[in-house]
């Protein structure tokens, strides 16, 4: 059986499958079906901090205790919440006729920036029945322009070890007395960890997440209030690599996006009197290097604890010696606010055995292959180091294997202090694999020392599967597991080689499936900017965000991308906001392929054809597959301008819903011909 959640007329299905039609047995119901309002939204997440526009779009879901029950009609009220003060009704349009509950665009004054606020709906039904007021759903605006950023961009001041650890920088400040509200603003070159007084801020990883750094840099909103202490502070920030500057793709392709980590925060605190303070990152900050000595996506991380600054995320910290920073002059413009949910810690794994294999190693099975990290506990003298490296699958004689690794490493390093024991895990890569192999433990390992952490991002599950067939079943798990091991801030194609990148091929091909597991449009509507962020003269790349080159572009079933996913992702979530926001790069898309074709064919360029067919002599890179690639090309370029033509029409933009479809015919009649 496959459900969708909400589940709406729960009572009246379970009604229809115990009792069939032709049963004496009598149950009553009641004459109204008991409707009520859930799930609400704003920019399609629960509750988001840093909305990042003046005229958010709000979702709700109804729910009743019979079936086919249909709002007719809706009432929205959004309300200001002023620290210290009432509420202040800033949008109340009245009663709207309306089907519509998915992405309704609020219509009232600009809304201001770093603000809180709450709405709530109430629905009407065919029956002119009318709901309880929903609950209050919460919301805060983030920043809208460059000009609301008053800090500076700032790096370290002093020359950076050839391996690149991991870089601090830290804050001391006086909060002098109690705030009403504290809300921090942050972002990174590289990928940073951030705490205030010696405690960790959210519970996100990897932030700021990938996105095409050159042009759209996302920030971070975490309310800090519970966190702020009267009197001494220190907000603290570690940043290393991350996708900023790791080497990405086959080769040495390392400093992308550019050579120097940096840090842009600011924290604006309000007091219960009105007053107002802001910390911002400039040259009174202080920066160093700790137990984080090398960091990168491939090839993992190493940590020695006789590094560690003990103490230097605490206020009590005496930072006299540390360097200071460099102000940098790095580009706010590119700066956006986050749209989709974070990656975050899930599933935890104990052991399923602990063996040892032919080659002697260590290794550790979990039984489930999954994303994340392994974390485990070292208590061993000062200089003991221990090697965990992962695998996805052991070989014919039970060792671990790399092969399919090819040049990344997948290794962590731990070297302990000699002080007790500490849990390490990564804080700023992760690996794919269902196998841990440990070399250099100090003592014997148990299962109460290691585990494993599924990383992935927050997607809410929407959809389960299940039927009386055992294999198939395992099926679905797989997929559900593929999923949650390479939806991971980017639809990536792998999650544990030299790769992990954001192919579109593998993107268009499973976002019809993805949307029926998760909800999945806010990870979707930002990875489609970033397309259209890295398209070259309309021509989309294999990968996105791009790091191969910008003549990797418009393969025939990949890059058709474009116009797939937005059309999916309104076929599933009903936002025409999506399809809006698209419309330009789906079109520059299928004007690029028009633009090369010859009599309406697209029978030239490079194209990945049907890339997974295999035949024994395969040569690796498509050219084995019996069916031509130009056939291929030809049957996307028809699809694509046939989605551009219906995206048109949804829009209601005619002329181009006319052009799109003579186009569209004019290539099938090219084809046939």
């Amino acid at each position: 059986m496959y459900k969708m959640l909400p589940r709406i007329g729960f009572l009246s299905n379970l009604f229809n499958l115990l009792f069939p039609i032709g049963m004496s047995l009598m149950i009553t119901f009641s004459l109204h079906a008991q409707l009520s309002v859930n799930s609400l939204r704003t920019e399609g997440l629960m509750a988001p901090l840093g909305v990042g526009t003046e005229k958010p779009h709000f979702s709700w879901a109804i729910s009743a205790s019979e079936r086919n029950i249909k709002q007719v009609a809706y009432e929205i009220k959004v309300h200001q919440i002023n620290p210290g003060k009432k509420m202040t009704t800033v949008w109340a349009p009245g009663k709207t006729n309306g089907t519509v509950s998915t992405f309704i665009a609020y219509a009232g004054k600009p809304l201001a920036v770093n603000t809180r606020f709450t709405w709530q709906v109430r629905v009407w039904d065919s029956s002119g029945q009318v709901s309880p007021w929903s609950e209050q759903a919460p919301f805060h605006t983030g920043y809208f322009s460059p000009a609301d950023w008053r800090a500076n961009w700032i790096g370290i001041g002093f020359t950076e070890d050839p391996s690149r650890p991991a870089q601090l920088f830290r804050k001391m400040f006086d909060a002098g007395k109690k705030p009403l509200s504290a809300m921090l603003f942050i972002t990174a070159q590289g990928m940073y960890e951030a705490s205030l007084n010696g405690q960790r801020i959210g519970d996100a990883w990897l932030t700021p997440g990938w996105t095409s750094y050159k042009k759209r840099l996302q920030y971070q909103v975490y309310d800090v209030t519970g966190q702020l202490l009267s009197g001494k502070n220190v907000l603290a920030v570690s940043i290393a690599n991350g996708w900023f500057r790791s080497p990405l793709g086959w080769v040495n392709n390392k400093d992308i996006y550019g050579k120097e980590l940096a840090l842009l925060a600011q924290i604006q605190i309000t007091y219960a009197d009105g007053s107002q303070q802001v910390i911002t990152t400039d040259e009174s900050w202080k920066s160093n290097t700790g137990e984080i000595r090398f960091s990168e996506i491939y090839n993992g991380e190493t940590v020695d604890l006789r590094q560690r600054k003990e103490g230097w995320e605490r206020p009590d910290f005496d930072d006299s010696n540390w360097p200071g920073v460099q102000v940098k002059d790095f580009d706010k413009q590119r700066l956006i606010a986050t749209v989709n949910e974070p990656v975050k810690t899930k599933e935890v794994f104990q052991p399923k055995r602990i063996f040892t294999s032919p080659k002697g190693e260590t290794i550790i099975d979990f039984g489930q292959n999954l994303v994340g990290w392994v974390r485990i506990k070292i208590s061993g003298k000062a200089g003991d180091s221990v090697f965990v490296t992962h695998a996805e699958v052991l070989d014919k004689q039970g060792n671990m294997y790399y092969d399919n690794l090819r040049a990344a490493k997948c290794l962590n390093v731990y070297v302990s202090d000699g002080k007790g024991e500490t849990t390490f895990y990564p804080r700023f890569t992760w690996q794919g694999f269902r196998y841990a192999a440990i070399k250099g433990y100090p003592g014997t390992l148990t299962s109460d020392k290691v585990e494993a952490v599924a990383l992935y991002s927050d997607m809410q599950e929407t959809g389960s599967f299940s039927t009386s067939n055992d294999l198939i079943n395992q099926l679905q798990h797989n997929i559900q597991w593929g999923q949650r091991g390479n939806f991971l801030d980017v639809p990536t194609d792998c999650p544990q080689r030299d790769e992990r990148l954001g192919w579109t091929g593998d993107a268009q091909a499973f976002s019809n499936t993805a949307a029926y597991n998760y909800n999945v449009y806010p990870f979707f509507s930002k990875w489609l900017q970033d397309l259209e962020a890295d398209q070259v003269n309309g021509a989309v790349p294999f990968v996105i965000p791009n790091v191969l080159n910008n003549t990797s572009v418009n393969s025939a079933g990949w890059s058709d991308v474009a116009t797939i996913i937005p059309w999916n992702m309104y076929l599933a979530y009903g936002d025409t906001a999506i399809l809006e926001r698209q419309y330009n790069s789906m079109k520059a898309y299928v004007e690029s392929i028009r633009s090369v074709a010859k009599s309406n064919l697209w029978n030239s360029g490079f194209h990945f054809g049907d890339w997974l067919f295999f035949r024994p002599g395969d040569d690796n890179d498509g050219r084995a597959a019996v069916t031509d690639k130009y056939l291929i090309a030809q049957c996307f370029y028809a699809h694509s301008a046939t989605l551009m033509a219906k995206s048109a029409t949804v829009l209601g933009k005619t002329e181009d819903a006319a052009q799109y479809n003579q186009l569209a015919e004019a290539v099938r009649q090219a084809f046939q011909r």
